[in-house]
């Protein structure tokens, strides 16, 4: 059995793992606060509004156990998911109508969102990935989405297939007084309990904020007009998250993971045994404050020699 759900060599490891994928997982969040019946589920349905960064580690844990957890953890953690969302339903105030938190075309828009703004946010920012790259990824997220109740064959599976459905849902997009009051707590959100101790900290996180929201599409941040446009707003925010990237990239992987959950740090810990155990190989054990833990693949052994047979 393979000991991650994504192998250390996949695309979707090496974008998940990016430090970038703070700004990209804010963004995500955004930009799906534009469509204004998911938004109402959100709104109506989830602790977002008490605790917005609570929502965004969740949203960390579900990537990492889709990432690098064990199989049956991700089967786990979606059977989870899809029980909470298949008993909540919201009411869209605007119709009337009476919408699931699980409904088709929502979870595709979630999804599409969220990956999007994963891919974009982390090539932007410095990440390597050629077209084929973009492509594979997507292709792999596929499988992701079914973790939600979604099939493979429901969302795009590549670059082309994705612009072509965001075109075609961005006329019903907008920003609602929901969709605003959701960005103004992800650029200043409320430190959760367990972080108590990060209080003193919290205005090193309004530029991550800000730049999830300056790596918003033109259109998006001209529909919010929450934060200034000026000229050369785009080149800025590609070197404000590249420069962040290459902060968080130096900060050691043993206080970077004080940022997460309890559990999605066991989960990587528990990752990493696996990997060892199925003969992958730390390429960079000797570093003993490394800011990241990176793999090598176990050696397939070539063809033995007839001396050696």
């Amino acid at each position: 059995m393979q000991p991650t759900v994504a192998a250390p060599e996949s695309v979707t490891w090496r974008v998940h793992l990016d430090r970038a994928m703070w700004v990209a997982g804010v963004r995500a969040l955004m930009l799906q606060a534009l469509h204004p019946i998911a938004m109402q589920g959100i709104w109506q349905r989830s602790d977002f509004r008490s605790d917005p960064t609570g929502r965004l580690l969740r949203t960390a844990h579900f990537v990492a156990v889709t990432t690098y957890g064990s199989l049956a953890e991700a089967d786990t953690l979606g059977e989870h998911i899809r029980r909470v969302h298949r008993s909540l339903s919201f009411t869209d105030p605007a119709t009337g109508n009476l919408h699931r938190v699980d409904q088709h075309d929502l979870l595709v828009w979630v999804h599409c969102a969220e990956v999007s703004s994963y891919l974009e946010t982390c090539q932007r920012a410095g990440l390597g990935l050629s077209d084929a790259d973009l492509d594979r990824y997507l292709d792999e997220q596929a499988h992701t989405a079914t973790y939600v109740g979604l099939a493979p064959g429901d969302v795009p599976r590549n670059v082309a297939d994705m612009r072509r459905y965001l075109a075609a849902v961005r006329p019903s997009l907008r920003a609602t007084p929901e969709a605003r009051q959701a960005v103004r707590f992800l650029l200043w959100p409320k430190v959760p309990e367990h972080l108590a101790w990060l209080a003193p900290l919290k205005p090193l996180w309004f530029p991550v904020g800000a730049l999830s929201y300056a790596t918003l599409p033109a259109w998006a941040r001209r529909a919010y007009g929450m934060l200034p446009e000026v000229p050369g707003a785009d080149a800025a925010a590609t070197a404000g998250l590249r420069a962040l990237r290459s902060g968080l990239n130096r900060v050691p992987e043993r206080y970077y993971n004080l940022i997460f959950d309890e559990a999605t740090v066991r989960s990587a810990n528990e990752a990493r045994e696996r990997l060892l155990a199925a003969g992958y190989q730390v390429e960079n054990e000797s570093r003993s404050l490394r800011s990241l833990t990176t793999f090598r693949s176990p050696r397939i052994p070539g063809p033995r020699t007839p001396a050696e047979a």
